[in-house]
């Protein structure tokens, strides 16, 4: 089902709005759904972003509590990361 949204804008923003649509072949109609279709998309792809995260946080604890975690000391991640970073650049 389709739902219609209204909002208020003054009348010059509106004749601007519909003259720049018109220059792109679409109504100022067709341009406000494009938006909204846009915004709806990302807030999909933050909200599956979000669930994969919270998978990741959770399954990190549950590693933890179950005593499967291996901590490295600062020191040492930095080290390993800085031998990752040099490996990659010196790819062909």
């Amino acid at each position: 089902m389709d739902t219609r949204i209204q909002f208020r804008i003054d009348e010059e923003t509106k004749r601007l709005a519909q003259l720049m649509a018109e220059r792109q072949g679409r109504t100022l109609s067709d341009a406000c759904r494009e938006l909204t279709e846009g915004l709806a998309e990302e807030q999909r792809k933050a909200m599956t972003h979000d669930v994969w995260l919270t998978e990741q946080i959770n399954a990190a604890f549950d590693k933890f509590d179950s005593g499967k975690a291996c901590f490295v000391e600062h020191d040492k991640a930095k080290a390993q990361m800085e031998s990752r970073k040099m490996k990659i650049r010196h790819r062909t």
